[in-house]
């Protein structure tokens, strides 16, 4: 199976995920890759678990806390008209939130995934996506709840 979340996971470790917004107790904030859906935005857990279940009661209610605190962010920063969160793993067992901001214009009427794959690869030029990264950023920074989960934030 692909395993692009731990190579990922190495990259912000090392300092080298330009995509990386946040460290959180149990997870990682960073920006998709492809922003067909501008503001997607993964949340990755430090756990290599691949199931909810396999995380302890304190652990897990943490993860799915922060994974909320996460999308509450992105809704601020982006103002969709709706959140799709999943948490799938079939691709890369390495559990990790999809978080895809929806709009009224998106063309899609259905969930994300019903889009071919070369239609989802939508990449920004580095200064768009600069800029929905310093609006994530900044929409983290303004929500205190959100504060006594960061370990580091970039920016």
């Amino acid at each position: 199976m692909n395993k692009i979340i731990d190579e990922r996971i190495k990259q912000i470790k090392a300092g080298k995920n330009p995509f990386f917004i946040a460290e959180l107790h149990t997870g990682y904030i960073v920006l998709g890759d492809h922003q067909r859906f501008r503001g997607y935005t993964l949340f990755l857990c430090k756990h290599n678990a691949h199931e909810l279940h396999e995380l302890d009661s304190k652990t897990k209610v943490e993860f799915l806390e922060e994974m909320s605190i996460v999308a509450e962010c992105v809704w601020q920063a982006f103002n969709p008209i709706k959140l799709n969160y999943e948490l799938l793993g079939n691709g890369d067992p390495h559990m990790h939130w999809h978080i895809f901001p929806r709009y009224k214009d998106d063309g899609v009427k259905g969930p994300v995934w019903w889009l071919p794959v070369e239609e989802m690869k939508v990449v920004l030029p580095p200064h768009e996506m600069a800029h929905l990264k310093q609006k994530l950023i900044e929409t983290i920074k303004r929500n205190l709840h959100i504060q006594r989960h960061i370990i580091k934030l970039d920016g």
